[in-house]
This record gives structure tokens, sequence and C-alpha cells, in this order.
């Protein structure tokens, strides 16, 4: 594959990463905000919830990004 290609695949990869972890957190942050228990209760898993899920993401970017640069070196 050409740097070209690979960069696009890197891009688009990220992008479908992304909408899948926004996806992903706003429907936990659904799901915990339908809860009975007040707010004060539910604000500890909608921050661990986002930590994770965005701790998660940025793993997977940075994965991506050492991918791309361990192929680039190789030429």
């Amino acid at each position: 594959m050409n740097n070209i290609n690979k960069n696009k695949l890197v891009l688009w990869t990220k992008r479908l990463l992304g909408f899948m972890a926004i996806g992903l957190w706003l429907s936990v942050i659904y799901e915990i905000s339908q809860m009975s228990a007040p707010f004060m209760e539910q604000a500890p898993y909608c921050m661990g919830t986002t930590m994770l899920v965005f701790g998660l993401l940025t793993a997977m970017y940075k994965g991506l990004d050492y991918w791309l640069i361990k192929e680039e070196s190789k030429k």
C-alpha cells in the first residue's frame, strides 16, 4: 500500500472509531441518567464512563499513529 492510501486508511479509521466511541458514550450516559438514583450518585459513573471511553479512544488513536510512523520508517 502506498503512503497516501495508508494515511487515508488511518484517517478514516480514526473518524470511525471516534464516531463509535461517542455513540457508545452517549448510550451509556443515557442509561446512567435513567437510573432512579440522585445526580450525586450518578456522577461517579458518568465520570468513570467518560474517562474509560475516551481513554480507550486516545489509546487507539496513538496506536494508529505509532503504526503509521513505524510503517513509514521502514521505507
